[in-house]
């Protein structure tokens, strides 16, 4: 059961007036720490021993004597042997004392047990703690079920491989770096039998993880990952914000596409099935004529989790889709929080972010607006679970 949330307000409001920031050191960690140094916070980041060296001293904030920032974004580091380990009681409570504002970004999640977060992790979450959950695809209900009670189209499911009539996309995870995708496609039952032992064999995927996969139709279309902000201090008219859409680089999908067809038929049979691990983001617009679908669609869903999820969504969410030969988004994945590809705005500013707030305002940046935002009005309860 997820922990109350009048518990974790009760936390909230013994606050100090100037809080810390918080996140784990990976996925997105740098945008959201240049966002808080910008809106004039100081930045802690939790990180694993061996991964630290990019936060801790490359990143690293020198401030001057009256505490401007002058360099950097990350005010300090705590690392662990494990990501895990911070979420040792006597590790919540030093984050409690610090007066730190979690951010959850999908290392959060990934690299900590869900159930954990839920029931355990007694620090205030700026964004939506009960919907972590939803992400994860083998779950009954998930955002799959979600998008589909709110009338935003995904692709069509495919019950089992034998059923596999068309290109389709299979989806579990990377058998060792469990974040990490094991994606593959099939146009056939044969062409699924074929390529799923091949990565088997390959150790990239697991036979276990075969039995719970995700099998859809592949939608043919460029990727566009919108990333969306929820506000609950605005008036409902203005709470949903589309902040800039980025898209996905691919390894060793991206190398792949890039050879002529002869050289690609040229390798060997185990370099054809490409990997879908994301190695980095490049940002995108959106031709304007679809832009008025892409605000119902996010509409939708904020909706349906405010009725199936209360409060609802908080703050960053991303709704990832292919756009069809009708010129129609397709959400193939959701993350109701932070997303992986915000880093490509910082500093700069999404586009339409900037074009909402006449100046740079990059995902990040808008987290940390609407915590200053709720502590100057007072409302800092609202948007924290």
């Amino acid at each position: 059961m997820v922990l109350p949330r009048s518990e974790i307000t009760e936390i909230a409001k013994k606050y100090p007036p100037h809080p810390w920031i918080g996140a784990v050191g990976s996925h997105s960690a740098i945008d959201i720490a240049d966002g808080a140094v910008t809106e004039g916070f100081s930045s802690l980041l939790f990180c694993e021993s061996g991964r630290d060296a990019t936060y801790a001293r490359y990143f690293r904030t020198l401030r001057g004597p009256d505490g401007t920032p002058r360099r950097g974004c990350v005010d300090e580091v705590w690392t662990y042997a494990h990501f895990r380990d911070l979420a040792h009681a006597t590790e919540q409570a030093k984050m409690r004392e610090r007066g730190v504002l979690f951010v959850p970004n999908r290392a959060f999640s990934s690299y900590l047990p869900i159930d954990t977060i839920e029931e355990e992790f007694r620090v205030p979450i700026v964004g939506s703690r009960a919907m972590l959950r939803i992400e994860e695809r083998t779950e009954r209900e998930n955002y799959y079920t979600l998008l589909e009670g709110a009338g935003v189209p995904i692709p069509r499911a495919i019950s089992s491989p034998d059923r596999i009539d068309r290109l389709s996309i299979v989806k579990l995870p990377h058998a060792t770096r469990r974040l990490e995708r094991g994606f593959f496609t099939a146009a056939s039952a044969e062409e699924y039998r074929s390529k799923a032992a091949s990565l088997v064999a390959r150790g990239t995927i697991l036979p276990a993880d075969l039995a719970s996969a995700r099998i859809e139709e592949y939608v043919l279309g460029p990727v566009f990952n919108f990333n969306f902000f929820f506000s609950p201090l605005a008036p409902r008219e203005e709470a949903l914000e589309l902040l800039g859409v980025d898209e996905r680089r691919e390894s060793t999908l991206d190398g792949l596409v890039r050879l002529p067809a002869a050289q690609q038929l040229e390798l060997h049979e185990s370099a054809r099935i490409p990997d879908f691990t994301v190695v980095g983001h490049g940002t995108l617009t959106v031709r304007e004529s679809i832009l008025e679908e892409v605000f119902r669609m996010g509409e939708k869903f904020a909706d349906a989790a405010r009725i199936r999820y209360p409060p609802g969504i908080i703050g960053p969410f991303c709704l990832q889709t292919c756009i069809d030969r009708e010129a129609h988004p397709i959400v193939f994945d959701v993350a109701a929080r932070i997303g992986g590809g915000t880093n490509v705005h910082l500093a700069l500013g999404h586009p339409y972010g900037n074009a909402l707030y006449r100046g740079p305002m990059s995902s990040g940046r808008r987290i940390a607006l609407e915590i200053r935002r709720a502590l100057e009005s007072e409302r800092l309860t609202e948007i924290v679970t």
